[in-house]
């Protein structure tokens, strides 16, 4: 007797379910499961990321082309993207945020590069920890800071260039010498090419 493979799966089902009363992990729960875990290696450690939890942060960052001659990538890293501070579970969330960041940049970088943070449209109340910033920081792969050309902050607030000034003392001279602060969209169109830089609307208002 032959089967169509949507019957042949169906014939399967049915008979599990005849011949089992404790139900089984089947390969779609396995492989649902893997979606919403994800397995990375960051500085030599094996870590899982909570990818479900995350989901409606990941525009957080994004891939805006290349500049220069070869692949030298623009990451995007837009604030207005983050979490509440008032979530109750605020800080496993970031915790989670910053392993698939730093996973993601892993991904994303493949010679030298260079981060457009966009600070505008961003409340207080979303803006990442010193905590947080430090860590990332820290955690980059040594390759990630080196190849790193410019740290470029669009629209920086008094509060963002006052916990840049706390940092100095665990950031190299050489990292702080990267940071560039821009004011203006216009000012930044001038800089770096715009065609895959993708601006969220909140930003552009």
């Amino acid at each position: 007797q032959f089967y169509f493979p949507e019957e042949q799966t169906a014939a399967k089902d049915a008979s599990q379910e005849e011949s089992e009363s404790i139900p089984e992990y089947t390969a779609e729960e396995e492989r649902e499961d893997n979606r919403l875990w994800r397995t990375v290696v960051i500085g030599e450690q094996e870590q899982r990321i909570d990818m479900k939890v995350i989901e409606p942060y990941k525009k957080v960052i994004s891939h805006g082309g290349y500049y220069g001659d070869g692949l030298n990538a623009i990451i995007v890293f837009a604030a207005c993207f983050l979490p509440d501070s008032s979530r109750t579970d605020y800080n496993y969330v970031m915790e989670n945020l910053f392993l698939y960041v730093i996973s993601t940049l892993e991904l994303m970088v493949a010679e030298d590069y260079m981060i457009v943070y966009l600070n505008g449209a961003t409340p207080r109340r979303r803006m990442p920890g010193l905590g947080w910033m430090k860590k990332c920081y820290q955690m980059i792969d040594r390759r990630l800071r080196k190849n790193l050309k410019s740290f470029i902050i669009v629209h920086p607030s008094w509060f963002i260039r006052t916990i840049l000034a706390v940092t100095r003392p665990f950031i190299s001279s050489k990292f702080s010498s990267k940071i560039q602060y821009v004011n203006t969209l216009a000012e930044l169109r001038e800089m770096i090419p715009m065609e895959y830089v993708h601006i969220p609307d909140s930003i552009v208002k």
